[in-house]
Protein backbone atom coordinates (compact mmCIF):
# COMPACT_ATOMS: atom_id res chain seq x y z
CA UNK A 1 0.00 0.00 0.00
CA UNK A 2 1.10 3.39 -0.84
CA UNK A 3 0.71 6.13 1.81
CA UNK A 4 1.88 9.95 2.01
CA UNK A 5 3.12 10.79 5.53
CA UNK A 6 2.29 14.64 5.41
CA UNK A 7 5.13 16.22 7.86
CA UNK A 8 6.83 13.24 7.14
CA UNK A 9 10.52 14.53 8.77
CA UNK A 10 9.52 15.46 12.13
CA UNK A 11 9.49 13.50 15.06
CA UNK A 12 6.45 11.53 14.23
CA UNK A 13 6.55 11.60 11.14
CA UNK A 14 9.91 10.03 10.64
CA UNK A 15 9.51 7.44 12.43
CA UNK A 16 5.46 6.88 10.92
CA UNK A 17 7.93 6.46 7.93
CA UNK A 18 10.28 4.07 9.09
CA UNK A 19 7.67 1.84 11.01
CA UNK A 20 5.60 1.65 7.56
CA UNK A 21 8.11 0.96 5.15
CA UNK A 22 9.43 -1.58 7.68
CA UNK A 23 5.70 -3.39 7.12
CA UNK A 24 6.02 -3.64 3.52
CA UNK A 25 4.32 -0.51 2.93
CA UNK A 26 5.04 2.42 0.42
CA UNK A 27 5.76 5.37 2.82
CA UNK A 28 6.29 8.69 0.63
CA UNK A 29 7.68 11.73 3.55
CA UNK A 30 6.49 15.07 2.32
CA UNK A 31 7.41 18.12 4.10
CA UNK A 32 8.78 22.03 3.00
CA UNK A 33 12.05 19.85 2.58
CA UNK A 34 10.56 17.47 -0.12
CA UNK A 35 9.11 20.42 -1.87
CA UNK A 36 5.87 20.48 -0.18
CA UNK A 37 4.03 23.82 1.33
CA UNK A 38 0.94 23.07 2.94
CA UNK A 39 -0.24 26.49 2.45
CA UNK A 40 0.42 27.10 -1.36
CA UNK A 41 -0.80 23.45 -1.84
CA UNK A 42 3.05 23.53 -4.03
CA UNK A 43 4.24 20.03 -4.82
CA UNK A 44 1.09 18.47 -2.91
CA UNK A 45 -0.97 16.89 -5.84
CA UNK A 46 2.58 14.96 -7.05
CA UNK A 47 3.12 13.40 -3.57
CA UNK A 48 -0.25 11.87 -2.90
CA UNK A 49 0.04 10.05 -6.52
CA UNK A 50 -1.03 7.02 -6.51
CA UNK A 51 -1.15 7.00 -2.46
CA UNK A 52 -4.02 5.25 -0.88
CA UNK A 53 -3.80 7.23 2.53
CA UNK A 54 -2.54 9.96 3.87
CA UNK A 55 -1.04 10.41 7.25
CA UNK A 56 -1.33 13.92 8.38
CA UNK A 57 1.18 14.64 11.15
CA UNK A 58 2.31 18.19 9.84
CA UNK A 59 1.90 20.77 12.57
CA UNK A 60 1.64 24.63 13.27
CA UNK A 61 5.08 26.52 13.02
CA UNK A 62 3.04 28.52 16.25
CA UNK A 63 1.02 27.83 18.68
CA UNK A 64 -0.70 31.32 18.89
CA UNK A 65 -3.30 32.34 16.87
CA UNK A 66 -1.47 32.26 13.67
CA UNK A 67 -2.49 28.13 14.03
CA UNK A 68 -6.01 28.85 13.13
CA UNK A 69 -5.10 29.89 9.46
CA UNK A 70 -2.21 27.28 9.33
CA UNK A 71 -4.58 24.08 9.87
CA UNK A 72 -7.54 26.30 7.90
CA UNK A 73 -5.68 26.34 5.14
CA UNK A 74 -3.69 22.95 5.21
CA UNK A 75 -6.50 20.74 5.97
CA UNK A 76 -8.25 22.32 3.26
CA UNK A 77 -5.73 22.01 0.81
CA UNK A 78 -4.94 18.99 1.52
CA UNK A 79 -8.61 17.47 1.35
CA UNK A 80 -8.90 18.84 -2.09
CA UNK A 81 -5.23 17.40 -3.51
CA UNK A 82 -6.76 14.37 -1.93
CA UNK A 83 -9.63 14.02 -3.85
CA UNK A 84 -7.70 15.01 -7.04
CA UNK A 85 -5.32 11.94 -6.31
CA UNK A 86 -8.83 9.46 -5.50
CA UNK A 87 -7.01 8.94 -2.08
CA UNK A 88 -9.33 6.30 0.06
CA UNK A 89 -8.30 7.09 3.84
CA UNK A 90 -7.10 10.71 5.30
CA UNK A 91 -5.74 10.39 9.11
CA UNK A 92 -4.75 12.95 10.69
CA UNK A 93 -2.92 13.58 14.37
CA UNK A 94 -4.81 15.24 16.94
CA UNK A 95 -4.76 15.54 21.00
CA UNK A 96 -6.47 14.17 23.78
CA UNK A 97 -9.37 16.81 25.11
CA UNK A 98 -8.72 19.15 22.55
CA UNK A 99 -12.23 20.21 21.84
CA UNK A 100 -12.67 20.80 25.55
CA UNK A 101 -10.31 23.88 25.97
CA UNK A 102 -10.84 26.42 23.62
CA UNK A 103 -8.85 29.13 25.83
CA UNK A 104 -6.35 27.50 24.20
CA UNK A 105 -5.58 29.20 20.67
CA UNK A 106 -3.61 25.78 19.34
CA UNK A 107 -6.51 23.62 20.85
CA UNK A 108 -8.77 25.72 18.39
CA UNK A 109 -7.03 25.46 15.96
CA UNK A 110 -6.61 21.40 16.20
CA UNK A 111 -10.39 20.99 16.47
CA UNK A 112 -10.75 22.79 13.32
CA UNK A 113 -8.48 20.90 11.36
CA UNK A 114 -10.87 17.27 12.51
CA UNK A 115 -14.15 19.39 11.84
CA UNK A 116 -12.59 19.97 8.77
CA UNK A 117 -11.83 16.48 7.68
CA UNK A 118 -14.92 15.14 9.32
CA UNK A 119 -17.01 18.11 6.73
CA UNK A 120 -14.88 16.65 4.20
CA UNK A 121 -15.09 14.51 1.21
CA UNK A 122 -13.12 11.14 2.25
CA UNK A 123 -13.42 8.59 4.49
CA UNK A 124 -10.93 9.33 7.58
CA UNK A 125 -9.60 8.81 11.06
CA UNK A 126 -8.43 10.75 13.92
CA UNK A 127 -5.69 9.98 16.62
CA UNK A 128 -6.16 11.90 19.58
CA UNK A 129 -2.75 11.02 21.51
CA UNK A 130 -2.11 12.31 25.23
CA UNK A 131 1.02 14.58 25.79
CA UNK A 132 4.28 13.33 24.41
CA UNK A 133 7.15 12.16 27.17
CA UNK A 134 9.40 13.81 25.00
CA UNK A 135 7.84 17.55 25.47
CA UNK A 136 7.74 17.39 29.60
CA UNK A 137 11.43 19.41 29.51
CA UNK A 138 9.96 21.58 27.20
CA UNK A 139 6.66 22.43 29.32
CA UNK A 140 9.25 22.38 32.88
CA UNK A 141 11.51 25.06 30.91
CA UNK A 142 7.97 27.67 29.86
CA UNK A 143 7.95 28.40 33.66
CA UNK A 144 11.68 28.03 35.33
CA UNK A 145 14.68 29.36 36.61
CA UNK A 146 17.59 28.20 38.12
CA UNK A 147 16.30 27.51 41.01
CA UNK A 148 12.26 26.59 41.00
CA UNK A 149 10.07 25.08 38.33
CA UNK A 150 6.77 26.44 38.49
CA UNK A 151 4.32 23.96 37.19
CA UNK A 152 -0.10 23.44 37.46
CA UNK A 153 -1.26 20.65 39.32
CA UNK A 154 -3.46 19.51 35.86
CA UNK A 155 -3.74 16.07 35.75
CA UNK A 156 -2.43 14.55 32.48
CA UNK A 157 -1.43 11.16 31.25
CA UNK A 158 1.34 11.64 28.98
CA UNK A 159 2.67 8.85 26.34
CA UNK A 160 6.42 7.88 24.34
CA UNK A 161 6.65 9.46 21.20
CA UNK A 162 7.12 5.73 19.88
CA UNK A 163 3.93 4.63 21.01
CA UNK A 164 1.63 7.41 19.35
CA UNK A 165 4.09 5.83 16.13
CA UNK A 166 2.19 2.59 16.96
CA UNK A 167 -0.94 4.26 17.36
CA UNK A 168 -0.98 6.09 13.87
CA UNK A 169 0.48 3.01 11.99
CA UNK A 170 -2.06 0.85 13.51
CA UNK A 171 -4.99 3.08 12.12
CA UNK A 172 -3.66 4.22 8.68
CA UNK A 173 -2.75 0.53 7.62
CA UNK A 174 -6.09 -0.27 8.77
CA UNK A 175 -10.18 0.51 7.34
CA UNK A 176 -11.03 4.51 8.04
CA UNK A 177 -12.64 4.64 11.53
CA UNK A 178 -14.88 7.55 10.26
CA UNK A 179 -14.37 8.76 13.64
CA UNK A 180 -11.68 9.01 16.79
CA UNK A 181 -9.55 7.31 18.76
CA UNK A 182 -8.14 7.91 21.86
CA UNK A 183 -4.79 6.93 22.97
CA UNK A 184 -2.81 7.64 26.24
CA UNK A 185 0.09 6.33 28.52
CA UNK A 186 -0.56 3.83 30.96
CA UNK A 187 -0.33 6.53 34.18
CA UNK A 188 -1.79 9.31 35.16
CA UNK A 189 -0.11 11.96 36.85
CA UNK A 190 -0.55 15.93 38.06
CA UNK A 191 2.43 18.17 36.04
CA UNK A 192 3.93 19.18 39.37
CA UNK A 193 4.40 15.45 40.12
CA UNK A 194 5.64 14.55 36.65
CA UNK A 195 7.88 17.39 36.81
CA UNK A 196 9.06 16.32 40.30
CA UNK A 197 9.61 12.88 38.96
CA UNK A 198 11.83 14.31 35.97
CA UNK A 199 13.87 16.64 38.06
CA UNK A 200 14.78 13.54 39.86
CA UNK A 201 15.85 11.13 37.36
CA UNK A 202 18.36 14.00 35.60
CA UNK A 203 19.77 14.87 39.09
CA UNK A 204 18.55 17.86 38.88
CA UNK A 205 18.23 20.08 42.49
CA UNK A 206 15.62 22.39 41.48
CA UNK A 207 12.42 22.74 43.72
CA UNK A 208 8.82 22.56 41.68
CA UNK A 209 6.05 24.70 43.21
CA UNK A 210 2.65 24.27 42.51
CA UNK A 211 1.73 27.56 40.46
CA UNK A 212 -2.54 27.51 38.93
CA UNK A 213 -1.17 30.46 36.35
CA UNK A 214 2.08 28.93 35.34
CA UNK A 215 2.36 27.66 31.52
CA UNK A 216 -0.32 26.41 28.96
CA UNK A 217 -1.59 23.84 30.58
CA UNK A 218 -3.01 26.27 33.69
CA UNK A 219 -6.28 26.96 31.66
CA UNK A 220 -7.20 23.44 31.71
CA UNK A 221 -9.77 22.25 34.00
CA UNK A 222 -10.35 18.63 35.47
CA UNK A 223 -10.00 16.12 33.78
CA UNK A 224 -9.94 16.73 30.08
CA UNK A 225 -6.64 15.95 29.04
CA UNK A 226 -6.98 12.00 29.91
CA UNK A 227 -8.37 9.02 27.90
CA UNK A 228 -11.72 8.22 28.40
CA UNK A 229 -13.78 4.87 28.82
CA UNK A 230 -12.94 3.96 25.45
CA UNK A 231 -8.87 4.91 25.56
CA UNK A 232 -6.09 2.84 24.34
CA UNK A 233 -3.71 2.66 26.53
CA UNK A 234 0.25 2.50 25.44
CA UNK A 235 2.95 0.30 27.07
CA UNK A 236 5.70 2.26 27.86
CA UNK A 237 5.58 3.78 31.61
CA UNK A 238 7.00 7.44 31.73
CA UNK A 239 9.91 5.91 34.53
CA UNK A 240 10.92 3.24 32.27
CA UNK A 241 11.45 5.51 29.31
CA UNK A 242 13.34 8.01 31.60
CA UNK A 243 15.70 5.26 32.93
CA UNK A 244 16.21 4.21 29.22
CA UNK A 245 16.45 7.67 27.87
CA UNK A 246 19.41 8.30 30.26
Amino acid sequence: MKLTVIGGTGLIGSQVVRKLAAAGHEAVPAALSTGVDLLTGAGLDKALEGAEVVVNVANSPTFDEASLDFFRTSMTNLLAAGERAGVRHQVVLSIVGVDQVPELDYYRAKTLQEELLQQGPTPYSIVRATQFFEFVNAIMSWTSNDTTVRLPATRIQPMAAADVVDAVVDVATGAPLNGIRDVAGPDVFTLDDLGRITLAAQGDDRTVVIDDKAGMFAVVDGDVLIGGPDVRLAPTHYRDWMQSAH
